[in-house]
């Protein structure tokens, strides 16, 4: 709760001192929704089936320099998309099944001084909107990783049509995961864990031919050196599984054919040795309407 208290709180603090500043905000917001179909009469042979699919993607930034040494960043990236299948013999309509689900904020403070590397802190909450991986409750925005770090910042690259910043510094995360069922007792309660170590994020945008092309790409590494949970592992395969990396690599690349056509592809590539021993792979291509709203 406190670290959800820290986010609101940065963002306020942006928005106030804002107003000492003459810089405008650099806004960015964009959306697009994909959607296929497909239909089949009730006398048609060959075991085909009908289908619904849907995906919609948002993507915004708010960025300004809200004093002379005072730099804030913000991204929201939102993301949710389902599948409605019809069964094979009877026709009849299945429940949608979530195909992807997102929500990720972020707040960077960068203090501008000029050196070759700057002081930053900042924080992130990762999410989804539906938790739909209890069959007896569907749990919304849940659960929650929570990061926050401090540390030194640079900025590599920065120009009209690209911008390539790394950071460097020590972390904490919380997880929160509500209303888990205990299999024993039948009871639901909130269960949370942290660690702590140290993290790396890169950040790197290129637009080309005139915003028609953009390359977002985000690399973050995270090694802790505390668990929480490490005596309850003790003893177990796995009890030193949470001292290796965590890897986060997303790529998203946007190709606009026209003003409201899109092309979009976003790949993800996931290590975390607790939850997996391999790395965990995402790709969505999706072609449909888009929009700046900004």
């Amino acid at each position: 709760m406190k670290a959800y208290m820290w986010a609101v709180v940065s963002l306020i603090i942006a928005v106030s001192a804002s107003a000492a500043s003459a810089d405008p905000w650099n806004v960015a917001m964009d959306a697009n929704l994909t959607f296929t179909q497909n239909a089949y009469s009730d006398n048609w042979t060959g075991g085909e089936a009908g289908a619904i699919s849907w995906v919609f993607n948002s993507n915004s930034l708010f960025e300004k320099q809200i004093s002379p040494k005072l730099h804030t960043k913000n991204t929201l990236k939102l993301s949710f998309g389902q599948t409605h299948n019809q069964e094979i013999d009877t026709k009849n309509w299945l429940s949608p099944v979530k195909s992807t689900d997102l929500i990720d904020f972020e707040t960077v403070f960068r203090v501008t001084i000029g050196s070759f590397v700057e002081p930053y802190f900042g924080g992130r909450i990762e999410s989804q909107l539906l938790d739909a991986s209890d069959p007896s409750m569907d749990r919304y925005f849940n659960p929650a990783k929570i990061t926050e770090s401090a540390g030194i910042a640079k900025v590599l690259i920065k120009s009209e049509t690209q911008e390539w910043t790394a950071r460097l510094g020590a972390g904490t995360r919380q997880l929160i995961n509500r209303d888990v069922l205990d299999a024993v007792t039948l009871e639901r309660e909130t269960q949370t864990s942290y660690d702590a170590g140290m993290i790396f994020d890169s950040e790197f945008k290129k637009s080309m031919a005139e915003g028609q092309f953009t390359i977002n790409s985000k690399l973050t590494v995270y090694h802790a050196e505390y668990y929480s949970e490490k005596d309850e592992l003790a003893g177990l395969p796995e009890e030193d599984y949470w001292k290796y990396p965590d890897i986060n690599w997303e790529n998203i690349f946007t190709a606009n054919i026209t003003k409201y056509l899109m092309v979009n592809l976003y790949m993800q590539l996931l290590y975390d040795k607790q939850i997996d021993k391999g790395g965990r792979f995402k790709q969505t291509l999706a072609l449909g309407l888009t929009y700046k709203i900004l």
